[in-house]
């Protein structure tokens, strides 16, 4: 090969490592560029992210009753002289440590005539008002209670034919739940009415008995009277946290408002069963 050409041909090869270099250089400067832009990009980002408030967290609904009527004043005189027409003019006020919570109230009536046997009749109204907490608010606490107080009474042990039914025009929610109860002293005819009103439960039991001798009474007559207490006893709930003034039938004495403290989980109020047994007891 002439000097010439090999000369052409060393610097042409020299040449190539340049060029390599020069596009390696170009590729790293293009490559940080890009990587600065992201980074930038990312900077912006977590910016605007750090900059945005947390959303609120959601608050529990507070309780929209804070007091109790007084449980043995929650019936008026008239109505109680038609369920209950021989029980003493007061009531038996049932135990409580917190009646701003808990409160229930029972009449007893033992109608004798004579050799024809006697009519027993015996009421109970108990009130249950929920409180909001942390977890839940009060009113659902109460519609938990309600559904479990019209589970409870149809499952009542030695409960005969029970039929459940709704109830309208009484709270919010309200379920009648009616059986026959055999007993040594006589049939029984059960009625028990749950109702619900906002983050209150009103539970009337009602029971009524023919004995020694004397005929049952009338199933259905007995179911109209328990409602229409019902009704009333729910009216009085209402007066006593300053809504209406009870539904013209009656003149409840709501109780002033009282302590609005967090209560306790309620224990389960009287059953259908312990109306029978106070029934047998008289």
């Amino acid at each position: 090969m002439r000097a010439g050409g090999l000369n052409r041909l060393l610097a042409a090869a020299a040449a190539v490592p340049v060029m390599l270099i020069a596009a390696g250089c170009s590729s790293g400067s293009d490559s940080g560029s890009g990587s600065g832009d992201e980074s930038g990009a990312a900077q912006k980002s977590g910016g605007a992210s750090a900059s945005t408030s947390p959303s609120a967290e959601p608050t529990v609904q507070a309780a929209a009753y804070g007091a109790l009527p007084e449980a043995c004043g929650v019936l008026s005189k008239k109505t109680l002289t038609a369920l209950v027409p021989k029980a003493p003019a007061k009531g038996k006020e049932g135990a409580s440590s917190d009646t701003a919570a808990r409160a229930s109230c029972s009449w007893s009536s033992l109608d004798n005539n004579g050799v024809k046997g006697s009519q027993f009749r015996w009421l109970n109204v108990s009130l249950v008002r929920f409180e909001t907490d942390a977890a839940s608010s009060g009113e659902q606490q109460a519609q938990e209670y309600y559904a479990k107080q019209v589970q409870d009474v149809a499952a009542t042990a030695g409960a005969k034919n029970p039929k459940s039914q709704a109830v309208a025009g009484t709270g919010d929610q309200a379920t009648t739940v009616r059986y026959d109860l055999k007993k040594s002293e006589g049939a029984f005819k059960q009625q028990t009415v749950v109702s619900r009103v906002e983050n209150v439960v009103v539970t009337v039991d009602y029971n009524g008995a023919g004995l020694a001798g004397d005929k049952t009474p009338d199933a259905a007559a007995l179911v109209k009277s328990a409602e229409l207490a019902a009704k009333e006893a729910v009216a009085s709930v209402e007066a006593a946290n300053g809504e209406g003034a009870g539904d013209g039938s009656s003149s409840p004495t709501p109780s002033k408002p009282s302590s609005t403290a967090p209560s306790k989980s309620p224990s389960k109020s009287p059953s259908a069963s312990a109306s029978a047994s106070a029934a047998k007891k008289s």
